[in-house]
């Protein structure tokens, strides 16, 4: 029993089917129960009523199915995947299983090589086969008579996977690596190629070969003479050469041209408008209004102007 690598204190599943000899799966449960000891019990369950079963995930140590002397199970995806569930994080799987050297026309028997995939595709790691052997005339008999394959090219594999170290659901923090942001003066990195690429050292200036220029010598007589106060000032509304104001006027235009439109008023064509209506045109804007002084201001009403 040492090759099922089982220790005192382990919680033990073991899984027949219907080919497995009573005597034989009553002798393997009983040397378990010998090896896990009185505190631990050994749970037996059909195959074919594993998904059925009230066992809560990561409820086993180790899993045996098939190994029953004279067994010829098949362990179809929704087992594997039943037993990957029951099974604690890190616990073991051993399971024997009749395969055939070649695939063929019959689809119940995998192959040799499908046998590990489908393993893995239950969700077990470490994968790997134990042992491959021929089968023993009981176990060939007990083939053709539970699985109906009347062939002569049957193995029988012993095969070992383990489920990972977490559970299905379960997740995790990602360590990923970023490219390093500036720092709080907001200024990126800088290439350090690239900085001693610009910068200069007390030997490059004592450096005969290296020719360096006088910034000076850079300026003609027209830079270095004076500007004109008055060129520097920015051109009020008044000074651009149209009455318009600006935008965001401040110069006091804005408010000038509002002001005119408000007190203009019709000037007289004929000159005559504040001796009265005695001396007015037809068309006079002050019709009706009393005489007045020359030069004196006089407003007329919005209506008068329309009505004119």
């Amino acid at each position: 029993m040492g090759e099922y690598g089982i220790v005192p204190g382990q919680r033990v599943a073991v899984i027949w089917d219907s080919s497995s000899p009573v005597e034989a799966l009553k002798d393997l449960v009983d040397k378990i129960q010998t090896l896990v000891g009185a505190d631990s019990r050994v749970s037996v369950e059909n195959i074919n009523q594993l998904s059925q079963s009230a066992h809560r995930e990561s409820s086993f140590d180790v899993i045996l199915s098939g190994v029953v002397p004279g067994s010829t199970a098949q362990h179809s995806a929704e087992v594997l995947a039943e037993i990957a569930r029951i099974l604690k994080p890190g616990g073991r799987v051993l399971l024997k299983e009749p395969v055939v050297t070649e695939s063929g026309s019959n689809s119940t028997i995998k192959t040799a090589d499908k046998l590990p995939t489908a393993l893995t595709l239950s969700g077990l790691v470490e994968v790997k086969e134990l042992q491959k052997e021929a089968l023993t005339p009981e176990e060939a008999q007990s083939v053709r008579e539970h699985l109906g394959y009347q062939g002569n090219d049957l193995l029988i594999v012993q095969i070992e996977g383990r489920k990972p170290n977490f559970e299905v659901g379960s997740s995790t923090r990602l360590k990923l690596s970023f490219a390093k942001k500036p720092g709080p003066s907001g200024k990126p990195s800088v290439d350090p190629a690239a900085a001693k690429l610009w910068t200069l050292s007390a030997n490059d200036m004592n450096d005969e070969e290296m020719d360096l220029l006088d910034s000076d010598e850079l300026l003609d007589s027209e830079d270095l003479k004076k500007p004109d106060p008055s060129s520097l000032r920015a051109p009020s509304c008044k000074e651009t050469g149209k009455k318009k104001a600006c935008k965001n006027c401040t110069c006091g235009l804005a408010e000038e041209l509002e002001q005119e439109k408000k007190s203009s008023q019709p000037k007289s064509a004929c000159g005559n408008c504040y001796l009265g209506d005695a001396f007015r045109c037809a068309s006079c804007p002050y019709l009706g209004m009393p005489a007045f002084k020359p030069g004196e201001k006089i407003l007329l009403k919005e209506n008068q102007l329309h009505d004119a």
